[in-house]
């Protein structure tokens, strides 16, 4: 089962201001999502309720970046609405 990952405009453009390396890492760990995007073993995928109640998750991507996401179960659609160096994913979403 195969989910469609879409990335948001605003998260496509900040991978593009990021270093080579650091964007074929996004991609790949991104590329990931396609099979699994919930949390399981591992520990880098969580899955989060933020105070206004909605169920959104996290992805750590090489200790350095944090993409948060949400699943459209019914759809198959994994959309990816933000990614952040790590230390400002804290400071937007708060520390979990």
């Amino acid at each position: 089962m195969t989910f469609e990952v879409k990335v948001r405009n605003t998260a496509e453009v900040y991978i593009e201001t990021v270093p080579e390396k650091s964007r074929r890492i996004i991609r790949n760990a991104l590329r990931g999502l396609y099979e699994n995007p919930f949390p399981g073993s591992g520990g880098d995928k969580e899955k989060l309720i933020l105070r206004s109640g909605r169920e959104i998750y996290r992805l750590h991507i090489a200790r350095t970046y944090t993409a948060f996401y949400s699943i459209n179960k019914e759809m198959m659609i994994v959309r990816v609405h933000d990614i952040f160096p790590i230390e400002l994913a804290h400071k937007k979403y708060g520390r979990f």
